[in-house]
């Protein structure tokens, strides 16, 4: 991390200071519901100041939720490795159970970004009441992490996006200010989608084509995010439309065969596919030595797909672990940032529910041919509309893997008759469902939240 962590010092010790504060400010539930900042803390100045906030990755690119990818069905942990977990957190998660703590961070973290996000757009107004370039693009990525920050909570904490009950439907709080002293309200599902999508539009028109550093927000992440988030609701017209535009600007696939199977990181930090970076964590249920990948998935991928090798290490005891992290480690927190490899995937399904199969398998042979051994790839050859679908989403499972989109993923496609899941988890003589639609697909908001603002909490 430390080529990005350190390539502004300017402004660092402002940094410094607004850590402090919101450590203060937002250690507990009630800080950002309710409660006001110390006023006498150091405030932004000038637009490097503002640059250094957003350019604090640990804070603005490392604190999105992961637990939907701890509760979904690509791993399993086995009896003993479950009995030894630590905390009834973790416990709870993995068996689905009804009420089930949620840890605080889960929630806190990526308020923190939007606490971040809106202390920019308002110092902006002061610093900078004639736009310039330099501030143009510094309010295009304040705008850029809000969303992104909404966006994670509503897949985490609300229910999916339905058109026909989004503007009854509970969503998250929609913050649009640094001041702690307005009630929070959880707005609709509704209200929710269209801060996010208007957000990330505006975002659009005002971020740089590219940028030296993958931390920071450019036009093509903008195009991503706005596709994955069209995806997440449904809307594929849309989805498939800023896919293209995204893909117009950075197409960059990796050759799998450049890389080593044998090293314990084969793909790098800031690789050639990444578009933004950002990382979840939340839960020890996702470190390797514990978590076992499904075993019917791994069965799936080809002798000559290179993807065995370069995301799986074998245990030496019949399961396999993950090791094909976008951040070139392995731990339990992953990649949740924007990468190249998504794109191709969410235009190739898009064009394949538009009826448009040859270029939808287009798309999914020119990313498969770069996961398999050189010379063995036989491009898929399909005509019918629906298998090209069931194909894509196939390979969308086993290419996204561990990227926090399998759940948004189901819940998505749960609300398909032909697409739902019903997940299964098997502990001793034990035995664990989670249903399509159930209530469980929406996490419990954290007690703490509930207790100190008063917003409802989900239904169980």
């Amino acid at each position: 991390m430390k080529n990005i962590l350190s390539k502004n010092h300017t402004g660092s010790r402002l940094i410094l200071h607004f850590l402090l504060l919101v450590s203060i400010s937002i250690i507990s539930c009630k800080k950002y519901l309710d409660a006001k900042p110390n006023q006498q803390q150091v405030v932004p100045s000038n637009l490097q100041d503002l640059q250094a906030l957003l350019d604090n990755v640990l804070v603005m690119n490392r604190s999105f939720p992961g637990i939907g990818e701890a509760a979904s069905d690509n791993y399993y942990v086995t009896l003993t490795d479950y009995n030894a977990l630590v905390t009834a957190q973790d416990k709870s998660l993995y068996i689905w159970q009804p009420d089930g703590v949620v840890p605080n961070g889960q929630w806190l973290a990526p308020y923190q970004v939007v606490y971040y996000a809106n202390q920019v757009l308002e110092s902006l107004e002061q610093i900078a009441p004639a736009p310039t370039v330099q501030s143009q693009q510094i309010r295009g990525a304040a705008l850029f992490f809000r969303a992104y920050a909404f966006f994670q909570l509503a897949s985490t904490f609300s229910k999916p996006y339905n058109e026909q009950t989004a503007g009854n439907d509970l969503g998250i709080p929609i913050r649009l200010t640094a001041d702690f002293n307005p009630v929070s309200v959880r707005s609709t599902n509704q209200q929710t989608y269209d801060r996010i999508l208007s957000d990330f539009k505006e975002a659009v028109t005002l971020l740089p084509q590219s940028s030296s550093y993958p931390s920071q927000p450019t036009k093509s992440a903008a195009y991503a995010v706005l596709a994955r988030t069209y995806l997440a609701m449904g809307q594929y017209n849309m989805a498939g439309t800023y896919a293209d535009s995204c893909l117009n600007l950075q197409p960059q696939l990796i050759n799998f065969n450049t890389l080593s199977a044998t090293s314990a990181n084969p793909i790098a930090r800031f690789n050639r596919e990444t578009i933004f970076y950002a990382m979840s964590g939340g839960s020890t249920l996702l470190v390797p030595s514990r978590c076992k990948i499904d075993s019917t998935l791994y069965a799936s991928y080809a002798t000559n797909d290179l993807r065995r090798t370069i995301y799986f290490k074998d245990n030496d005891n019949g399961s396999y672990a993950f090791k094909g992290n976008y951040d070139g480690s392995q731990s339990a927190t992953i990649f949740s940032g924007l990468a190249t490899d998504e794109i191709y995937l969410i235009r190739a399904e898009c064009y394949a529910r538009a009826g448009q199969t040859a270029k939808a398998l287009t798309d999914l042979n020119t990313l498969l041919q770069t996961r398999w051994k050189t010379g063995t790839f036989q491009p898929f050859q399909v005509t019918d509309a629906n298998a090209v679908l069931d194909l894509i989403l196939n390979e969308r499972r086993k290419e996204l893997i561990f990227r926090t989109l399998r759940w948004t993923d189901l819940r998505r496609l749960n609300q398909e008759a032909d697409l739902k899941t019903t997940l299964k988890r098997n502990l001793g003589s034990d035995f664990y469902q989670l249903p399509p639609q159930d209530l469980r697909y929406v996490f419990l908001i954290p007690q703490e939240v509930i207790t100190t603002s008063g917003i409802p909490q989900n239904p169980r």
